[in-house]
């Protein structure tokens, strides 16, 4: 994907990207703005030791549209954008490289709101916010709405008990498997919901912390050593909880699940994952559209944080589940496909209002 959609594939292409550096921190960063149609752009900031530097454009020009079409989706009056740092957090974190970067953020002057995502965390969000106005995800002891994994977790457990009712007919994981990959900030939460719902849990994970973590509180997961080993299972559903790209063209035809919900973002390795997902009877639950509890509880923070409010808003994601998986049997096509439809009927709608003058 080009910046100025030099192939014809984006629709609009990318409002700004920024490229950001600090020599004396080392902080190498890129800020992608896709869209600000419904408002000030929001997304997270990934900090990951990317092979090159066309390795990390291309990923933040991926999450920042992503973003974009998340927020429509769940409703919010805001945009899309994505950050990435290119380094290895656990080498190369300090304080300031991160209000280095928090300067940066503010230079946009509120084009782009920042939050956590892999390789960041709250504590993160409270150092950046000591150099930006626009961050959101800081800790509760800073008024902030603290872990976005929680609500993240919650949201997807609600599009897969959507997609559980349109293939099974009930909304509820009770007596199915799940297998999850990743057992990290959303993946872990999740597990908790799957298991209180009476649902079996097979996990994989390449991190033993989070191997030992499962083992310590839920001693009924069964881990198994890699994500094959988890695909091949006799499992119901599929849930990528790890970084994206997890559907390609070796994993589709390995899998024995019929649901795919996950909390990863960019799950599709490529266009035309989801038509073969749907040749094989297989029903993919868009990533943006799952995941999107996360971003709706950060930006509840932007008000004033109240978690019940966002908890309630996140829970609207099975409802927006159903709604889009009944289009998409209406209209004949991938659930990916009605669901792109909706976000960029919101975004062309609400948008065009921008037109209107106020005086």
């Amino acid at each position: 994907m080009g910046v100025f959609d030099t192939d014809g594939t984006d629709a609009t292409g990318h409002e700004q990207v920024v490229f950001c550096q600090d020599r004396q921190t080392g902080l190498k960063a890129i800020i992608g703005i896709y869209s600000t149609a419904l408002g000030p752009a929001l997304g997270g900031t990934r900090f990951y030791p990317y092979d090159s530097e066309a390795d990390a454009l291309a990923d933040v020009l991926k999450l920042s549209r992503g973003m974009a079409y998340k927020n429509a989706l769940a409703g919010l009056d805001l945009g899309g954008g994505k950050a990435v740092i290119w380094g290895d957090p656990a080498r190369t974190k300090s304080e300031g490289l991160l209000r280095a970067y928090g300067r940066f953020v503010e230079s946009l002057h509120g084009r782009y709101y920042t939050a956590c995502d892999v390789g960041t965390y709250v504590p993160d969000m409270d150092v950046i916010a000591r150099e930006t106005r626009y961050v959101t995800g800081r800790s509760l002891e800073h008024g902030g709405a603290g872990d976005s994994s929680i609500l993240t977790a919650w949201g997807v457990f609600q599009g897969m008990r959507a997609a559980a009712e349109h293939t099974w007919g009930s909304p509820t994981l009770a007596g199915r498997t799940v297998g999850i990959a990743g057992l990290g900030k959303v993946g872990k939460y999740l597990a908790g919901h799957l298991i209180d719902d009476g649902a079996t849990v097979i996990a994989t994970d390449v991190n033993e912390t989070a191997r030992a973590w499962a083992r310590a509180t839920y001693p009924q997961i069964e881990l198994v050593p890699d994500t094959l080993a988890l695909i091949t299972s006799a499992i119901d559903v599929y849930a990528p909880c790890a970084l994206g790209g997890a559907l390609d063209d070796d994993t589709v035809p390995a899998l024995r699940a019929k649901i795919i919900t996950g909390g990863a973002n960019n799950q599709l390795a490529h266009p035309g994952i989801e038509k073969s997902l749907a040749e094989r009877g297989i029903l993919y639950t868009p990533d943006y559209l799952v995941n999107a509890g996360g971003v709706i509880q950060v930006a509840d923070e932007i008000e004033g944080f109240n978690f019940e409010r966002a908890k309630l808003r996140a829970t609207g994601i099975f409802e927006t589940t159903r709604r889009i998986l009944a289009l998409a049997d209406e209209e004949g096509v991938a659930p990916a496909v009605a669901a792109d439809r909706l976000a960029e009927q919101r975004m062309a709608e609400v948008g065009r209002l921008r037109a209107i003058y106020l005086g």
